[in-house]
């Protein structure tokens, strides 16, 4: 054989075993296999933390597929992640993606969790959110943080309650909340003592109070009777009490007339009110018939007529 040949056919064995180590080697790797069909899912997240290219992509657990690129966006805001899935396995359109992390320190990949499987189907080139990774670092700032205003927060506690202490717990307001105190004890002992006083008194007096209940109990019954009769009797003679409210206006109405006539003159009693010369002679008239009826009551009919002494007339002078 000659040499030419033999080193021709030992080179073409070593090139189909590094082809088939190759092949074995994506065959069992995180990547896809070149013996199955897959299809492309775009994924847009706003970090990626660390996934790498080659990750694996795992659905309920079972992978299903591997990301195939990873390019930042030209924004440089987001990221668009190439996922390459299996054609056997069809993903809903409302399932989500997240970047998660196998154990503490494990690689990252994309998990898909499912959840209504509602219709329809991702397809080829289908653009999807993805939930960002849990960024440890992140939280430990946001721990940091939040524990430099809890001390913040301490501090202020702390300063509050030593203004408490100064302002409110000083030895003049501790020694008036003990006399407060001490009031509040005394009060209600001598309440304690005032109510078992009144227990003493109801206890020794209960037939008079029952007595008075019952008085009361009863008179409360006659008011009810009483008014209940009020009632009967302003029912029954309702025609009778509007007459008697009718014939009062009227008496009212005439008094009035009468005392406008008064005051306007009218008749002999307005014209004594009105005229003074006039009222001057009416009580002089009254007076000299008083005198008269004094002498005539004194001397009699025969001696008045034939008395010739003059007669008391009060100042008046007789005809």
């Amino acid at each position: 054989m000659d040499k030419s040949r033999l080193e021709l056919k030992v080179g073409l064995f070593v090139l189909i075993g590094l082809t088939l180590l190759a092949v074995l080697l994506i065959q069992f790797s995180k990547g896809t296999s070149v013996f199955r069909g897959t299809y492309t899912l775009r994924l847009h997240a706003v970090n990626v933390g660390g996934l790498k290219e080659r990750a694996g992509v795992l659905l309920a657990g079972v992978q299903v597929g591997s990301v195939s690129a990873i390019n930042l966006a030209d924004d440089g805001r987001s990221v668009t992640i190439l996922l390459q899935i299996y054609n056997k396995n069809k993903i809903y359109h409302d399932a989500r993606f997240v970047i998660e992390q196998s154990g503490f320190l494990g690689d990252e990949f994309v998990s898909i969790i499912p959840t209504t499987n509602s219709l329809p189907m991702l397809e080829n080139g289908a653009d999807v959110d993805c939930q960002e990774p849990f960024n440890l670092q992140e939280v430990a700032r946001s721990a940091a943080g939040f524990v430099q205003r809890i001390d913040e927060t301490a501090k202020k506690l702390d300063d509050s309650v030593s203004d408490l202490r100064r302002v409110v717990l000083n030895e003049q307001t501790l020694t008036n909340f003990s006399v407060a105190l001490n009031n509040m004890r005394t009060f209600s002992e001598q309440a304690i003592d005032t109510v078992q006083d009144i227990n003493a008194l109801v206890a020794t007096n209960g037939s008079q109070v029952s007595t008075a209940v019952s008085n009361a109990v009863v008179f409360s019954q006659q008011l009810n009777s009483l008014a209940n009769s009020a009632n009967n009797l302003i029912a029954t003679n309702g025609v009778e009490i509007s007459a008697a409210v009718k014939n009062i206006e009227s008496s009212t109405e005439i008094l009035t007339n009468l005392m406008t006539d008064l005051q306007s003159g009218k008749g002999l009693a307005g014209t004594i009110l009105q005229n003074g010369q006039f009222s001057t002679n009416v009580q002089a008239i009254a007076n000299n018939l008083s005198v008269a009826s004094s002498n005539l009551n004194r001397l009699g009919l025969w001696g008045f007529m034939w008395h010739h002494e003059p007669l008391h007339t009060n100042g008046l002078s007789q005809p």
